[in-house]
């Protein structure tokens, strides 16, 4: 059976060291939103502090609208 290998971020790229997509990636989402499932505020927050951190590592290749909506903009209630 295979091992389950957790969705994270290689740094300084911002893609998933597992499937290579941007991150956070479909799997990673589903994990977070299932991690803070009762608290979306502190995922929202998590999150934003993440972006801070692409912001800086991937230095202006994406706009402050895309890292938005990679980062943030998926994870508001609906």
């Amino acid at each position: 059976m295979a091992r389950y290998r957790p969705h994270v971020a290689a740094r300084p790229s911002w893609r998933c060291r597992v499937c290579g997509a941007a991150w956070p990636c479909s799997p990673a989402r589903l994990a977070l939103l299932g991690e803070y499932r009762t608290n979306r505020t502190g995922l929202l927050v998590y999150l934003g502090g993440l972006m801070y951190d692409a912001a800086g590592d991937l230095d202006g290749q994406l706009s402050p609208e895309r890292l938005a909506d990679r980062f943030l903009t998926w994870a508001r209630s609906r």
